[in-house]
């Protein structure tokens, strides 16, 4: 009987896609993140690209848009349904506009996995558990506060939906090199953090480990 080698490239490879997934919840979101459903990761994409073009590059306003577009969709259903009843035609193939429970229910289940998870992060920091999530956190909201005062909103989300579709699918894909990057990293602001500790007159990370 064979037996798994863990040395093995292929199945490590493997399991940080799988343990990539399942951080970012294993879900529909997860699957479009990482681009294994394909075709809906490129029409949100699209989407979202379109959207920037109109309202950014070509000065379109939201509100005139969508009320100009409701107007028009409005108009031509009007129109088609009195023709058809003029003409013995059926009526405009309208379906059920609705949001059906179930669809609700998957919707409130994955914002619940969320905002749980961000809540965790939050205390985790507030407790002083993690200070690598915190270092994380404080370079995170350094670099969006950075970003928001150089573009304006939309830009800011559309850069987030870029950013979101990008990151976690090359994070997945050389995750050994970026975590050895981090790695470093993560030592050199440790140092600094340290160096702020003792001059505060506070006690370092490693004077707390020897206690």
């Amino acid at each position: 009987m064979a037996s798994v080698d863990d040395s093995n490239p292929t199945s490590s490879a493997a399991s940080r896609r799988r343990s990539m997934h399942q951080f970012l919840g294993g879900s529909l979101i997860a699957d479009v993140l990482l681009w294994r459903r394909r075709n809906t990761a490129i029409a949100v994409l699209a989407g979202f690209t379109s959207a920037w073009i109109l309202f950014e590059l070509a000065g379109y306003s939201l509100f005139s848009l969508v009320a100009n577009a409701l107007c028009l969709l409005v108009a031509i259903l009007f129109f088609w349904a009195r023709a058809a009843s003029l003409l013995n035609r059926p009526l405009p193939p309208l379906p059920n506009l609705e949001i059906s429970e179930e669809v609700a229910g998957k919707v409130a289940v994955e914002v619940r996995v969320w905002i749980n998870q961000a809540l965790a992060i939050a205390r985790d920091i507030a407790i002083g558990r993690d200070k690598k999530v915190f270092l994380q956190v404080i370079l995170v909201l350094w670099m969006v506060s950075t970003i928001g005062g150089l573009v304006n909103f939309f830009t800011f989300v559309y850069i987030g939906v870029l950013l979101a579709l990008t990151v976690p699918v090359l994070y997945d894909k050389y995750q050994d090199r970026v975590d050895e990057k981090l790695g470093v990293a993560h030592k050199v602001l440790l140092k600094q953090y340290d160096a702020i500790l003792i001059k505060t007159g506070r006690k370092s990370s490693k004077e707390k480990k020897t206690q």
